[in-house]
């Protein structure tokens, strides 16, 4: 890599990282190691190793949460027809979870990831049952079936048996069938 490292680059790095190795290999002078840098450049960009963590995990939030509403909503600009929550459970289910079972377990051993975790929990709940209410469901119907959507990502986001694509798209349309009437 490049002497001068920003510290998105690190950052950047840092989630690759912890989804290849975990989190236990977030540290300073294993980083530097691998990026071909000395440990000063990280800490040129960071107080010190928790405020790194703290970036990464806002970073996981940015990628795993706010992008993918972000899509659903540029989705939702474009074609006024196309159901949010469709595209919301082909986003979700479509992509990897190596990063996310990687958070998941770095929260079971840390309380700063427990409470990012928790706080993006939280938004994604919100912003499930928001489109739930948005389709004409009653608000404790939509909670309830927010909270069902979020269980069934998350079984099949920390399975390590993938659907082919025509399982997954018979899937997501009963699964949507099953929340939305």
């Amino acid at each position: 890599m490049a002497d001068q490292l920003s510290a998105q680059d690190w950052i950047d790095f840092g989630l690759k990282t912890l989804a290849k190795s975990g989190f236990t290999a977030l540290k300073a002078e294993p980083l530097a190691k691998a990026m071909g840098v000395s440990r000063g450049s990280f800490y040129w960009h960071f107080a010190d190793i928790g405020a790194f963590h703290t970036a990464v995990l806002e970073r996981w939030r940015e990628v795993a949460t706010e992008q993918i509403i972000a899509g659903v909503e540029a989705a939702r600009a474009k074609n006024k027809d196309e159901d949010p929550l469709s595209v919301l459970l082909r986003l979700t289910f479509g992509s990897k979870h190596v990063l996310e079972k990687a958070v998941r377990s770095w929260a079971a051993n840390d309380a700063r990831a427990r409470a990012a975790v928790a706080a993006v929990d939280r938004r994604r709940l919100d912003y499930i049952e928001g489109l739930l209410k948005q389709a004409g469901l009653a608000e404790e119907v939509a909670r309830a079936r927010a909270q069902i959507l979020f269980w069934a990502f998350f079984g099949y986001a920390l399975t390590d048996q993938p659907l082919s694509q025509e399982r997954q798209r018979a899937v997501l349309g009963e699964l949507l069938r099953i929340v939305a009437r």
